[in-house]
């Protein structure tokens, strides 16, 4: 299969994922679960299950599962629980909530309890619309929450808890900020009800890194291998991610939008531009209403600067549900590609009006602010980033890019600091943690960063440069040359259309550090070089002409430059001398 392809070869990290043998077995309880989801209003759970019930064969009619068993407290709740859940599909949750006061079933208690939840919700984000400014957003809290946190306690202590309303306890300890216990309890949930999505989900948003994971007792279940797929993925554990999501794959799941969708995703994170917009395309033509991850494919759009087809996604998009939070951060990408950082801005906000919690319009906001030079408000947008999610790597690194115009580089310290621990191997935050420490006169550990950023797979090919110009100022010219003459040998070989200043500033150097060693020849074709950029032309003259007045002297001849920098804890290599007689600028 297509999007099959993109992931054969990564390397596993562990073992594989266990086969999954009985996808019959599979089919009939995704079956089961949807209808225990649809009954209690769970639809983002429902549609979870449905997406992977459709990438499985269909059952015959006599493999089809039974209806679930119908308790006596069922049956007499029957009339008052079809009552309320009509109301509660029509978002009426104090009147769902009153007709359900007096059942007794456990589904009839569980919608009793989830109503009044979603009312509070829903009351709370009226509030936060019309509130005047953060700090009034900030004070708004669900006024529902610590009643239902004391009722749900007595019936959790008394094991009355089924695993959807353990789910439910769960939603509201998190609510409450009560991070641990809500842990132990999406757990609990887990094994009680291991096919509801949903309290995976939750669990996922609440492990901040891998000790973490390691530490929970989850269930053996087939759906744990869906769980582990997208928390390495969150956790930025994109080959072990990979690996998970190809087994599935193998194991029955090929037909999954749901799994073409994360590994695109996963793709996005490491930065593959081409690999997740193949597969993003393969997704569009296999759903071509579908909403879900499509901010995420217009950031792609976004870095490649494909203009007309992200306007094509905004306008697609738009005829299918403009009032979705994914429709108005494709628009907002859309604008900000045309430099319309205002309108850009204007349509984030309303996705925020639409989802408070949602994370990608925060931080494509502040950087907007960013554009704008409104540096309080993008500080204030990174925050509120933060807040919903602490492993956003980008709001971490847009507080340090802030900070860093404001001239704090203590702060932007910090910030830079927490987003290298997030994405450790990622250039971009190593160069950044460099110049903080340059700034601050931490010559040593600045230079650590710079050729670490190098090593991991330098991505704006500014890593060397940096380090070259760093050892430099502080005069060590044996270093420096080192870093220049491997920053060449670099650019070269990418074949890519660099700024030539970088370039001449490299060679200048270069052509008069050999002249000093006495190696004419490299001397030479660096300053031959030199002449093919106008900012060091005269240089690269001036340079030949001293060169041409002493080849009637004895020269020295050229040998292999060979340079070790133990001296200052920077591991660089040893290389031959630069030689660019096959290389063009």
């Amino acid at each position: 299969m297509f999007y099959s392809s993109f992931i054969i070869t990564v390397k596993p990290l562990e073992n594989r994922v266990k086969p999954i043998r009985d996808l019959v077995q599979i089919k009939k309880q995704l079956i089961s679960v949807i209808s225990l989801c649809k009954e209690r209003g769970l639809v983002h759970s429902v549609k979870w299950a449905s997406e992977l019930a459709f990438a499985l064969d269909p059952l015959p009619k006599d493999e089809l599962p039974p209806s679930h068993l119908v308790s006596e407290e069922d049956v007499q709740d029957l009339d008052a629980f079809a009552l309320a859940k009509s109301y509660f599909d029509l978002k009426e949750y104090d009147r769902a909530a009153y007709f359900l006061r007096g059942c007794h079933s456990k589904k009839a208690y569980f919608l009793y309890m989830y109503s009044r939840y979603l009312s509070g919700e829903k009351k709370k984000d009226d509030e936060t619309v019309d509130s005047l400014g953060p700090l009034e957003k900030g004070q708004v809290r669900n006024e529902a929450l610590r009643e239902l946190r004391v009722e749900l306690s007595k019936k959790h202590r008394a094991g009355e808890l089924d695993g959807f309303t353990l789910y439910l306890y769960g939603v509201v300890l998190r609510k409450l900020d009560l991070l641990k216990e809500a842990v132990e309890v999406f757990v609990e949930a887990t094994h009680t009800l291991p096919l509801h999505w949903g309290s995976w989900l939750e669990l996922c948003n609440l492990v901040t890194n891998i000790e973490m994971l390691k530490s929970l007792s989850l269930p053996s279940c087939w759906i744990k291998d869906f769980f582990m797929a997208h928390i390495y993925t969150e956790l930025q554990m994109i080959p072990g991610a990979l690996q998970k999501y190809q087994s599935l794959i193998e194991a029955g799941f090929s037909k999954s939008t749901y799994i073409i969708s994360q590994i695109a995703v996963a793709y996005h994170n490491i930065r593959d531009i081409d690999q997740a917009l193949a597969l993003f395309n393969e997704l569009r033509e296999q759903d071509p209403y579908r909403i879900e991850n499509m901010d995420t494919f217009s950031n792609l759009l976004y870095v490649k600067s494909m203009k007309p087809e992200l306007s094509y996604l905004a306008h697609n998009l738009v005829e299918i549900d403009k009032y979705r939070v994914e429709t108005c951060c494709v628009i907002g990408n859309y604008y900000s590609l045309r430099s319309q950082h205002e309108k850009a801005a204007l349509y984030f906000q309303r996705a925020l009006k639409l989802n408070p919690r949602c994370l990608g319009a925060w931080t494509l906001m502040g950087h907007e602010y960013m554009e704008m030079k409104n540096t309080s408000a993008a500080i204030q947008a990174y925050r509120h980033a933060i807040e919903v999610n602490k492993r956003d790597y980008r709001a971490w690194y847009g507080l340090g890019q802030t900070y860093e115009i404001l001239k704090m580089p203590f702060y932007c310290l910090y910030y830079y600091r927490k987003a290298h621990q997030l994405r450790p191997n990622d250039s971009r935050m190593l160069v950044a943690l460099g110049e903080c420490y340059e700034k601050l006169s931490q010559q040593v550990e600045a230079k650590k960063c710079y050729w670490r950023a190098f090593s991991v797979g330098d991505v704006e090919k500014m890593a060397l440069l940096k380090l070259a110009k760093l050892q430099e100022q502080l005069t060590e010219t044996d270093e420096a040359a080192q870093s220049y003459i491997i920053y060449i040998q670099e650019i070269f070989s990418c074949g890519e259309q660099l700024e030539h200043v970088e370039v001449s500033t490299a060679l200048r150097y270069l052509g008069q550090y050999y002249f000093k060693n006495k190696l004419y020849d490299e001397a030479s074709l660096c300053a031959q070089r030199c002449c093919d950029y106008n900012d060091a032309r005269e240089e690269g003259k001036a340079l030949l002409r001293q060169i041409s007045q002493v080849r009637d002297q004895t020269e020295t001849p050229s040998g292999e430059l060979f340079v070790s920098l133990s001296d200052n804890n920077t591991p660089i290599k040893r290389v031959s001398p630069l030689n660019l007689s096959s290389f063009t600028p």
